[in-house]
């Protein structure tokens, strides 16, 4: 079987030996489901307040493009802060081999004790790991204090989530590029066309972690929905309060 074939020893090293590139899925997912929740949010609301569709353009265009920013940089500085705080763990880390070696013999000692290994084997596990400086601080990153390196791109991070944002949010815009139609007409189709944007991402999602599709692009579907539901209930309260 497939399953097989993939453990053949082969297959197993060329796995191991993969140099893995970072992915961008989630940047992707996060900024197409926030862009069209914020986008359609916004024109639920114009609708609910009964303003006008070229109010509700502006708005949304206008939403669109600030949130779509703030949300690429938020995300840039998000996954640069965990980088420098790596880098000042590794740092710590040399300096503690360089100064207190002895101190972390011992650390990689009771690591690898409570992981079961003692004797010969155990102490061959340390020698081998405290000749090599960049495998011993690894070790100690990984193990004591439980970091994986991160192989994100700020920079291409805050892209993605950006151009997804954008992307996908000026979908529901599109009808009020219209004049032609009622402003009814217009909020109906924008509400169709965020229902299939939200549906695909969730879809797409689904691909990716192996879960069920309909499943995944429906929950999607109803999270969006509802914050759409919420703008539009809080505008149209507001308008009624006001008498607007």
């Amino acid at each position: 079987t497939e399953l097989l074939l993939q453990h053949r020893p082969e297959q197993i090293r060329k796995r191991l030996n993969h140099n893995y590139r970072s992915h961008n899925i989630s940047d992707a997912v996060l900024g197409g489901i926030d862009g069209c929740i914020t986008t359609f949010a916004v024109v639920s609301g114009a609708y609910g307040a009964g303003f006008s569709p070229f109010v509700a353009l502006v708005l949304g265009s206008a939403n669109l493009l600030a949130d779509g920013f703030s949300m690429a940089v938020s995300n840039y500085e998000s996954i640069k802060t965990d980088q420098e705080f790596i880098e000042g763990i590794r740092r710590s880390e040399e300096e503690h081999i360089d100064r207190v070696p002895e101190g972390e013999y011992e650390e990689i000692r009771q690591i690898f004790q409570q992981k079961g290994f003692e004797g010969e084997t155990l102490e061959k596990i340390i020698e081998t790991i405290s000749k090599d400086r960049n495998l011993w601080v690894e070790t100690m990153l990984t193990e004591e204090h439980g970091i994986q390196k991160s192989l994100l791109n700020p920079y291409k991070s805050a892209t993605v989530t950006f151009m997804a944002f954008v992307g996908v949010g000026a979908v529901p815009l599109l009808p009020f590029l219209f004049p032609i139609l009622e402003m009814s007409e217009q909020f109906a189709l924008s509400t169709f066309l965020a229902g299939v944007m939200f549906f695909l991402i969730g879809s797409l999602k689904s691909l990716f972690l192996k879960k069920p599709l309909i499943v995944s692009g429906l929950r999607t579907v109803l999270t969006g929905g509802t914050a759409a539901a919420l703008a539009f209930l809080a505008a149209h309260v507001l308008r009624e309060f006001f008498g607007i």
